[in-house]
């Protein structure tokens, strides 16, 4: 596997702070054109699964560790960012939740855990579900796979290896060939990035393809706090003749720059 490979870099403990920095942002700069080169891979498999979400579906990721960490993060910000329910993107971790903030011994081992998760959730044929995985073998993502490909239900892959189990077992591999890590074999530092970067040109693409997005604002997020309700008032102050005052007025009584806009078309017929 080429994430446990050498690299340029070794003696480390006899680098001064500066140099350890400027090593590790060398080699950092090296994952954009790795998720470059997945873009066609990626492209694939999100006009697939934009189909299905149009039709109802969900999207599921699943993985272990960091992996696993990396997919949870990235659908938990889909409610606010695009105002989707909970249930449209969600993320499954070996361990279970526990495994966010602390590792649970040998959960990346048990080939049939992940499959009983996504049952829990009513897992169904218009659903995609994503392994994400450095190595491209953690046993708790292959089962998932294999699993759902023996029931005709659609899958992707992340992982930073070429030729992985995963991979071959995944409709949709991407592949994000991160190569070697600074600290050797430490893939949440150039893999998880990778990884990070690809999930948000996942989520995101389907968002705006979902129609949460005009021009480039997120028309459907959530009010959550005062940033976001300036933030959305200014949107509405873009898309309506309306100043600060009336715009804020309107959205905090309609909820959404969505409705607030709408709201404004309607009263203006």
């Amino acid at each position: 596997m080429s994430t446990e490979d050498q690299s340029k870099y070794t003696d480390l403990e006899t680098y001064k702070m500066g140099a350890l920095l400027n090593a590790i942002n060398d080699l950092d700069q090296s994952v954009a054109h790795a998720v470059h080169r997945a873009i066609p891979q990626i492209e694939r498999f999100c006009s697939d699964t934009l189909l299905k979400m149009k039709k109802g579906g969900r999207l599921f990721y699943v993985g272990s560790g960091t992996s696993g960490r990396l997919g949870i993060v990235d659908a938990s910000e889909c409610p606010p960012t695009y105002g989707v329910d909970h249930g449209v993107v969600i993320g499954i971790i070996a361990g279970g939740d526990t495994a966010i903030r602390k590792a649970v011994e040998f959960a990346e081992d048990d080939t049939a855990a992940c499959y009983k998760q996504l049952l829990e959730h009513g897992i169904h044929s218009n659903d995609t579900v994503v392994g994400i995985s450095a190595s491209g073998k953690t046993p708790y993502v292959l089962g998932a796979m294999n699993a759902c490909k023996a029931n005709g239900i659609s899958t992707g892959c992340i992982v930073c290896n070429s030729d992985s189990a995963i991979a071959a077992a995944s409709d949709f591999p991407m592949e994000v060939l991160t190569g070697p890590e600074f600290v050797r074999g430490s893939t949440r530092m150039k893999a998880g990035t990778g990884t990070k970067l690809a999930l948000n040109m996942i989520t995101t693409s389907l968002m705006i393809k979902l129609g949460h997005v005009k021009g480039n604002k997120m028309i459907d997020m959530q009010l959550s706090n005062d940033k976001l309700v300036d933030r959305g008032t200014r949107m509405v102050m873009e898309e309506t003749d309306l100043n600060y005052a009336a715009a804020n007025d309107l959205l905090l009584k309609t909820k959404s720059v969505r409705a607030a806009v709408d709201a404004w078309i309607q009263s203006n017929k």
